[in-house]
């Protein structure tokens, strides 16, 4: 039987999957502010479910490898919005959906779920806060130059993304011959 905390974090990270498709939807209708306000929930459940399954004494296998795919699920949803719109070109967001899909499917077949890496994390918190940022909505304060900062914050998360997609493929044994 999970524990309550570990059953909270398994919760929110299931809530965070669903979280994807009211938000694509919401860029669809043009609610951009309802949109934003999903991924900036999302993202602190995030945040949340990680810091209930540490104090639970560690998360359940379960949650440790549905929490990347649902991460991956989020970003995927404004990703292929904003590339469909024209705000991010199409060949960078395929890279990076590529590198994700390339990565879950290596890491549903390693034994440990195989655990974040801390560029893994990295490129995670910049690509919801650069996504944050390409949402921000018409009409908000600063929005021009809000986007701007989305923009050139989406590049250094690709770069991450890749640089850490390397790390985990590297074989295991290339890290302990150094």
């Amino acid at each position: 039987m999970l524990s309550p905390l570990r059953s909270l974090a398994n919760g929110l990270t299931v809530g965070r999957a669903i979280a994807g498709f009211p938000l694509i939807l919401a860029l669809q209708a043009g609610e951009g502010w309802l949109a934003w306000w999903l991924l900036l929930l999302a993202g602190f459940s995030d945040a949340a479910d990680g810091w209930l399954a540490r104090r639970a004494g560690g998360g359940s296998s379960w949650g440790a490898r549905l929490d990347p795919l649902t991460d991956k699920i989020l970003i995927a949803a404004p990703l292929l919005w904003l590339a469909s719109s024209g705000k991010l070109p199409l060949w960078a967001v395929w890279l990076l959906l590529a590198r994700e899909l390339l990565i879950s499917g290596w890491r549903s077949q390693a034994e440990d779920g195989a655990p974040a890496s801390s560029s893994g994390k990295a490129k995670t918190i910049l690509q919801f806060l650069s996504l944050l940022l390409l949402l921000w909505p018409d009409g908000w304060v600063g929005h021009g130059q809000v986007l701007t900062v989305g923009w050139w914050l989406f590049w250094p998360s690709l770069l991450l993304a890749l640089g850490s997609a390397m790390a985990y493929l590297r074989p295991r044994s290339a890290l302990h011959q150094s």
